[in-house]
């Protein structure tokens, strides 16, 4: 090569440079422009350096790869450096072998006066906190509890719910995280998947304690009963019952303990000997998730997996020790309870709590407590745009939000009308052991795969069966990876490093189901999570569905083969079928039964009054189909398929329809007009 032309391959590969790689390009112009100028001469020398290699890599690789580089470097850089940030910072911890209860009481020597919580219009002080759950803590010792017994916390968001597993945890028993949405089976299963020693309710949850509580006595003889008395000012029937049955003095309410009564008698200070012995590795809680089928699963978090992603969320995402963090999400679920939750009690910061989302509130109590991050689900970016506009929508200090679930189609609108500067859009089940999260603010996507480097991060899209959702492997057996544009299964390689390892479930049985083999190469194992994605030529990530018996709606995995057991036996063992239909506007699937009625026997309302206190609100079926015949398969997968597909369109569909009014609790018939309303988002649902 002539020096002519030399010289216009080094002009054109700056060229090339700056337009495929702006922000690169600008840095390092940026960069240059504060040296001296006796470091010019270095710098130019350096810069050929790495143009010439990267050339030479580039047509080593290809044009294609180069190009990939240049589009993904500065965002693989940035991804790579805070990864190994979260790292380092895993690494001291487990050296050190600290574990949650430990973290905190170092925060709280450090400054125990900052607010902790926010609630309503309490300010729960570290000190306050450490009081509140050391004697919770020396309570259950005093009671003979001993390090790992499993004890059932199932309660709304409030600081004594941190309070409370937090006093567990320094006592080295293990929290179970009840969903206060379960009612009658699923409730009593939640308690029985677990070694339940003790079972700790709010007093606003006690009839549903009260409806289970004879069988689940049969059940689990052991199992003592404590109820923690809330009052804020709300008025239900469920406090009523309470104080009435104490009024007549009968006794169908001395099954339990007062728990107020009961810590308000021990020492406030922490039993630092059970402190001082929970290790990095021990079992902190149990988080539950429905997967693929059946009721729900008990997931193991330990110590190490509580501080690991939240810690990776943190630094990831760039979570400031001076931010206020507002949570409307339930403190039962990952994203809330520990993701969220973990921000304060281990890293310090402020965290302003509320019992139920509110969409009418939500930027009033950003306010209100000077909040600068925000947590969210897809639905409540959604309900918050449903909103009038008003002047706290841009009044407010919030620069991040994290979550996920934020649709593509209204991300731009939603930071455009809210100015949020970034969005931390991420991807990860309670149970898995690999996560992703958006670094950049690329519009829809939920994180990404490095395409120059993918073995970096143990995690990988395969391709998988629809019909069987079973892995589709290579002539060697192993599982074959997506291509850019393609769907696959999100799997995560389990390895003995604990950011790697899956820990499972308290059933062995279902931890075997979700472990798949010969991944990569002979030998090796991966967590499958049964969720879809889709990647990008670029490695950007974007979730598309469940995959299984299961679809997603409002934030919350639902089993169509738990909820058609639960439709069928409530209708004297009718044949039923259970999946998921879109709705224009709306995050994940709407659930919809098609229910045989050749009889015409069935009655709606009755099998909503009774579906209520089988299962949470939000998986009872938004639309109901009566149908004169089922062509069944032996897994049912013919017909979801072609019914799914058939959506609930009453001009299409001649079957009667009933959508679920939740606003008055009942189905009425679904007519073009209802189904207009629906399409056009006039309807809340």
């Amino acid at each position: 090569m002539s020096q002519q032309e030399l010289k216009s391959s080094i002009y054109n590969s700056i060229i090339f440079l700056s337009k495929r790689n702006k922000h690169l390009f600008e840095w390092l112009i940026g960069s240059l422009s504060l040296m001296t100028i006796y470091q010019w001469s270095a710098s130019i020398i350096l810069s050929i350096i790495v143009i010439i290699l990267y050339l030479i890599y580039s047509f080593v690789g290809g044009y294609h790869y180069g190009y990939i580089v240049l589009m993904t470097i500065y965002r693989d850089a940035i991804s790579l450096f805070r990864f190994l940030r979260t790292q380092l910072y895993l690494y001291r911890i487990r050296r050190s072998n600290q574990s949650v209860p430990k973290l905190f009481q170092s925060i709280c020597s450090k400054h125990p006066n900052k607010t902790l919580f926010y609630y309503r219009n309490e300010k729960w002080s570290f000190k306050r906190v450490d009081i509140f759950s050391n004697k919770i803590a020396q309570y259950f010792l005093s009671k003979g509890y001993r390090k790992g017994d499993e004890i059932a916390l199932f309660m709304e968001n409030r600081p004594e719910y941190v309070g409370i597993w937090l006093g567990l945890a320094k006592a080295g028993l293990i929290s179970a995280l009840i969903n206060n949405n379960q009612r009658m089976n699923q409730l009593i299963h939640s308690l029985l998947v677990i070694e339940c020693k003790a079972f700790i309710f709010s007093s606003q949850l006690f009839q549903a304690v009260d409806d289970i509580r004879d069988e689940l006595s049969k059940k689990n003889q052991q199992i003592e009963f404590y109820c923690f008395n809330v009052d804020d000012g709300d008025s239900n029937d469920d406090d009523q019952s309470i104080s009435t049955t104490a009024e007549n003095g009968e006794n169908r309410n001395t099954f339990y303990k007062n728990l107020n009564i009961e810590m308000n008698k021990m020492s406030s200070e922490p039993p630092q000997s059970t402190i001082d012995s929970v290790s990095f590795n021990d079992r902190l809680l149990y988080i539950y998730t429905s997967g693929t089928e059946g009721l729900p699963k008990a997931a193991i978090i330990k110590n190490s997996r509580f501080i690991y992603i939240s810690a990776a969320a943190r630094f990831m995402i760039n979570i400031y020790s001076t931010d206020i963090l507002y949570i409307c999400l339930p403190l039962y679920h990952l994203a809330g309870g520990i993701i969220g939750i973990c921000q304060g009690i281990v890293f310090g910061n402020t965290i302003a709590i509320r019992n139920k989302f509110s969409a009418s509130n939500f930027w009033n109590d950003c306010i209100r407590y000077q909040c600068t991050v925000a947590q969210y689900i897809g639905e409540i970016c959604r309900y918050l745009l449903s909103q009038p506009e008003s002047e706290s929508d841009r009044q407010h200090s919030v620069r991040l939000m994290f979550g996920n679930g934020l649709r593509q189609k209204i991300w731009k609108q939603f930071i455009n009308r809210f100015n949020i500067k970034q969005i931390g859009e991420l991807y990860g089940s309670t149970e898995g052991n690999a996560n992703i999260i958006n670094v950049d603010n690329k519009e829809g996507a939920c994180g990404f795969i490095s395409q120059i480097a993918p073995s970096i991060y143990p995690a990988r899209l395969i391709r998988i069966d629809e019909d069987t959702g079973k892995p589709i492997r290579d002539r060697n057996g192993l599982c074959v990876c997506v291509k850019a544009g393609e769907t696959g299964e999100f799997v995560g390689k389990i390895t003995a490093n604990p950011t790697r390892a899956f820990d499972g479930y308290a059933n062995e049985e279902a931890t075997k189901k979700k472990i798949i083999y010969n991944v990569f190469r002979k030998g090796d194992c991966a967590f499958a999570s049964g969720d879809l994605l889709t990647m990008d030529k670029f490695g950007y990530i974007y979730f598309k569905d469940r995959c299984g018996d299961t679809f997603r709606w409002k934030g919350e995995n639902i089993s169509t083969t738990e909820l058609e057991a639960i439709i069928s036996d409530t209708l004297q063992l009718a044949d039923c079928i259970v999946y998921g239909v879109e709705i224009p506007g709306c995050e994940g699937k709407a659930g919809m039964a098609a229910i045989l009625d050749n009889d015409h026997q069935v009655d709606v309302d009755e099998l909503l009054r009774k579906l209520r206190q089988k299962v949470p609100i939000f998986a009872i079926p938004v639309f109901i189909r009566l149908v004169d015949q089922l062509e069944l398969t032996s897994t049912h997968k013919l017909p979801k398929v072609t019914y799914r597909k058939q959506g609930f369109d009453p001009q299409s569909i001649k079957d009667p329809l009933y959508f679920f009014d939740s606003k008055n609790f009942q189905y009425i018939p679904l007519d073009q007009q209802l189904y207009q309303q629906i399409i056009d988002n006039t309807i809340r649902i």
